[in-house]
């Protein structure tokens, strides 16, 4: 990671930004970690970037969401599933759901065009959106710099190496499992 931002300079911020546009907690803790035990990388800047990139990534799919409306989820089975509990979670906690619904797994991708979906008005959103991006943005590199810290840069290559190889395993497993539990197709029916 470091390399990268050597060879690449303010771009790796503005690329980091576009990172987080669409996802970005892995990258943001690893970026931090990075600059805590190399120094290369500025945590600021870092910060500023990817709340920046997050911020208008979650604009963007709010417009959508307001734009396209519900029609637009019913193309992706998956994403629509995700909406209907991101929607359950904005109707039940409202201005905390979208204080908050970037640190939960699997609906920050649905959750902003849901609150479109839903009519919360643009200014509200944009302004509870900010500052989430910025406690996201904020805390994610954090963590990453205090791991860094913690750590130094042998033993947090292996902590993200045994992490990697973790995820692969559970990823690979899961995937596994449900076809294992899945019913044996009858031929010819």
């Amino acid at each position: 990671m470091d390399a990268f931002w050597e060879q690449w300079g303010n771009l790796a911020y503005v690329a980091a930004a576009i990172w987080a546009f669409f996802e970005g907690e892995t990258f943001v803790l690893v970026a931090a970690a990075a600059g805590a035990t190399t120094g290369v990388i500025d945590p600021w800047i870092l910060m500023i970037s990817v709340w920046l990139g997050s911020f208008a990534g979650d604009q963007t799919w709010f417009t959508l969401g307001r734009k396209l409306g519900p029609s637009a989820l019913k193309r992706f089975p998956r994403a629509n599933r995700q909406a209907e509990r991101a929607a359950v979670l904005l109707d039940r906690y409202g201005v905390l759901f979208v204080l908050s619904f970037r640190f939960l797994y699997g609906i920050r991708n649905v959750a902003s065009a849901v609150c479109g979906i839903a009519g919360m008005p643009h200014k509200r959103f944009a302004i509870l959106n900010f500052i989430a991006a910025g406690v996201w943005a904020g805390s994610f590199v954090a963590a990453g710099w205090f791991l860094g810290s913690l750590l130094g840069p042998t033993r947090l290559l292996w902590v993200l190496g045994g992490t990697a190889v973790t995820i692969i395993i559970i990823v690979v497993g899961r995937q596994l499992w449900k076809r294992r539990r899945r019913p044996a197709e009858v031929p010819g029916g």
